[in-house]
């Protein structure tokens, strides 16, 4: 299973996708990625499952081009 997600912290939003998602925290937190690394307090706010990758990196790719007034309209359901 693959899943897309989107994580908060201050007024920042990371959006990815990931078949483990404690993992692909523990990663950025640990300093995986420079810029995730940065915080300590990130929050699942948004997630989504999908049978294959290419379903998942679909819905990754338009969770990128969302700005942060469609992120908050998405999030509110």
């Amino acid at each position: 299973m693959f899943i897309s997600f989107i994580r908060i912290t201050w007024m920042f939003y990371c959006k990815g996708f990931t078949m483990n998602p404690d993992e692909r925290l523990k990663c950025h937190l640990e300093g995986g990625s420079e810029f995730t690394s940065r915080a300590s307090d990130w929050k699942l706010v948004y997630s989504k499952a999908f049978e294959t990758k290419k379903e998942a990196l679909i819905e990754e790719k338009r969770l990128k081009k969302l700005n942060r007034t469609s992120i908050k309209r998405l999030l509110q359901g």
